[in-house]
């Protein structure tokens, strides 16, 4: 498999009242945004919903997202869970499935301390022979993965890749200047992607490119061609889908911009709420403005 790079969409997981995953929305999301020009799928991210669903979900999730995108791209899966063990089988279980790489999260409840942090990523990457990209949300996750753990963790043949999710620009160039390139750098939604790509990221991987994918490719491909004004044009506007994701819950707002497109996703599980009528006119409005 090719270097990972480029647009990966955190998939949203259609899901019906009672609980069952919509593999059929799912694939035709897969496949539509595939023929929209992502280079990758990203299923089971923070968009996912991965901390609202059981195990039989997932990999409902994970499966129908395989079987869609018929290695046309990569399928980068998430696994996540308090537990060593359990995180190590589901990187197990998503690799023999198909998977091109594992999206590894640390769920926690109680402190866990660096040692610890640290040997999770490692008992995920020691089992499985695909790429892992290491996610880090401090926003919402209780243990954060510091710079010294993750220049450690960028020594592992497998662990390729980070998303830092912070908001702090100077902690990615920090990450690529202890790590060079054995650790290569997603921007996430609460970054400014083309400002991430300035320094040296590979890409974006995050929920807002699932409702406006072309203009997420074309952004990337600005960048790529070094066409800074014309890509910081193209950000402007794109970064009030950026706002929206942060304004309201994530999954409920990008599930309410695919319901609009046209696309039956169901509403974030509970205790998650939708949008409501106003907020979705928030979005309404951002996807009118650069249509």
């Amino acid at each position: 498999m090719s270097d990972l790079r480029g647009v990966m969409p955190y998939l949203v997981s259609p899901i019906t009242q009672d609980g069952t995953i919509k593999t059929d929305i799912l694939g035709r999301l897969c496949d539509d945004l595939i023929g929209k020009g992502v280079h990758g799928l990203t299923p089971l991210g923070s968009t996912g919903e991965f901390a609202y669903l059981g195990p039989e979900q997932r990999v409902a999730v994970v499966s129908a997202t395989i079987e869609a995108a018929a290695r046309r791209v990569p399928v980068i899966a998430g696994v996540a869970s308090t537990s060593t063990a359990d995180a190590v089988a589901q990187a197990k279980a998503h690799q023999r499935r198909g998977a091109d790489g594992i999206l590894a999260i640390l769920e926690s409840y109680f402190p866990v301390k660096d040692a610890q942090v640290e040997a999770y990523f490692r008992a995920i990457a020691d089992a499985v022979d695909i790429p892992v990209v290491i996610y880090t949300n401090p926003q919402f996750q209780r243990s954060d993965l510091t710079l010294d753990v993750i220049s450690r963790l960028a020594e592992h043949p497998r662990i390729q890749y980070i998303k830092d999710a912070s908001n702090n620009t100077g902690r990615l160039l920090s990450i690529m200047n202890r790590c060079g390139d054995a650790l290569r750098v997603f921007a996430a939604s609460a970054h400014i992607p083309a400002a991430v790509m300035l320094i040296g990221g590979v890409g974006w991987m995050a929920g807002p490119a699932c409702i406006v994918p072309q203009e997420s490719v074309k952004l990337y491909e600005l960048c790529q061609a070094k066409r800074w004004d014309e890509a910081m044009a193209l950000q402007r506007k794109l970064w009030h889908v950026n706002e929206a994701f942060a304004r309201f819950n994530l999954a409920a707002c990008i599930k309410a911009g695919l319901d609009i497109q046209g696309y039956a996703v169901g509403d974030p599980v509970p205790p998650q709420a939708p949008l409501t009528a106003d907020e979705r006119k928030v979005v309404e409005g951002v996807l009118r403005a650069l249509a």
